[in-house]
C-alpha cells in the first residue's frame, strides 16, 4: 500500500477536493491519496508574492508526512513553489505538477503548448520549461486571463477549451498541457475538441510519484537534497526550525 500526500498550496478548499478527486481517479487501488490545503497561505497562486508566501505552509504538510509515515508527495501547483526544500524534507519522491505534465508530454509527441491562468505566469511556465529541460519542446505558452479561484464557473471550461484548440493550431503542437492544478478535471473534453492528448499535471504527477515507489526510488541525500542543516529560526517562523 502507498500513501500519497497531494498539497494543494494554496488554502481554497474546493479546489483541493477538486485535486483530490483528479489524483484518486488515475491512482491504482493500492494506493491511499491524501488531498490537502496548508493551515496558512494564500486563497490562490498568481504571484511571485503568493507563491514565496505559500511556501511555508507547503513545507510544513510535508514536514507533517514524514512524521505520518507518506511515501511520496505531489505539490499541486503549476508553479512547482517549494519543490526544491520539500525534497530536502522528504525521504520519498516529491513531484511538482508541471515536471511532471511536461514530462508526460514528451513522451507522446514532439512539441506541446501550455494553456495557463493569468498573463503574469506566462513567464514562470517558460522558467520551469528552461529549468527542466523542455524548452525546445514547448511551442508556445498562452493565458486564458481567467483568475484561479473562476476556474469552477462552467463558462472558464468552455474559454480554456477554445484557448486550447487555438493554442494546438497556433503552435502546432501535439498536445497540450494544462498550466494550472485548476484545469484538472478538464482533460476530457478539451482532448474531444482538440484531438490531441491533453496532460494535467495533477494526474502526470500522481502516476509518476506511484512509479518512483514501485521502483523503490527515494530522493537522493547525498548532496543538494540532503536533509537542512540544523539551526534555529525567529519570530512567524519559529516553529520551523530544523
Amino acid at each position: 500500500m502507498t500513501h500519497l500526500k497531494v498539497i494543494n498550496p494554496n488554502t481554497a478548499l474546493a479546489m483541493t477536493e477538486s485535486i483530490g478527486r483528479r489524483a484518486r481517479a488515475v491512482a491504482s487501488p493500492a494506493t491511499t491519496v491524501t488531498a490537502v490545503s496548508p493551515s496558512m497561505g494564500p486563497e490562490s497562486i498568481e504571484s511571485h508574492y503568493d507563491e514565496a508566501l505559500a511556501v511555508p505552509g507547503v513545507l510544513a504538510e510535508v514536514a507533517a508526512g514524514e512524521r505520518e509515515g507518506v511515501d511520496a508527495y505531489v505539490i499541486a501547483c503549476f508553479g512547482d513553489p517549494g519543490l526544491d526544500a520539500a525534497r530536502e524534507l522528504a525521504a520519498g519522491p516529491v513531484i511538482g505538477i508541471a515536471e511532471a505534465a511536461m514530462h508526460a508530454a514528451t513522451l507522446v509527441g514532439r512539441g506541446f503548448s501550455v494553456v495557463t491562468t493569468l498573463s503574469r505566469t506566462v513567464g514562470r511556465a517558460w522558467d520551469l520549461a528552461h529549468r527542466y529541460g523542455f524548452a525546445a519542446a514547448c511551442r508556445g505558452v498562452h493565458a486564458c486571463d481567467i483568475p484561479v479561484l473562476n476556474l469552477d464557473d462552467p463558462a472558464a471550461r468552455d474559454t480554456v477549451t477554445r484557448l486550447c484548440a487555438a493554442a494546438v493550431e497556433r503552435d502546432g503542437s501535439d498536445s497540450v498541457v494544462l498550466g494550472c492544478a485548476g484545469m484538472a478535471e478538464f482533460c476530457a473534453g478539451v482532448s474531444r475538441v482538440t484531438g490531441v492528448p491533453v496532460i494535467d499535471g495533477v494526474g502526470a504527477a500522481t502516476k509518476l510519484a506511484e512509479s518512483l515507489v514501485a521502483l523503490g526510488l527515494r530522493t537522493g541525500k547525498r548532496g543538494e537534497y540532503a536533509h537542512p542543516r540544523p539551526k534555529r529560526y525567529t519570530g512567524l517562523l519559529r516553529d520551523f526550525t530544523y
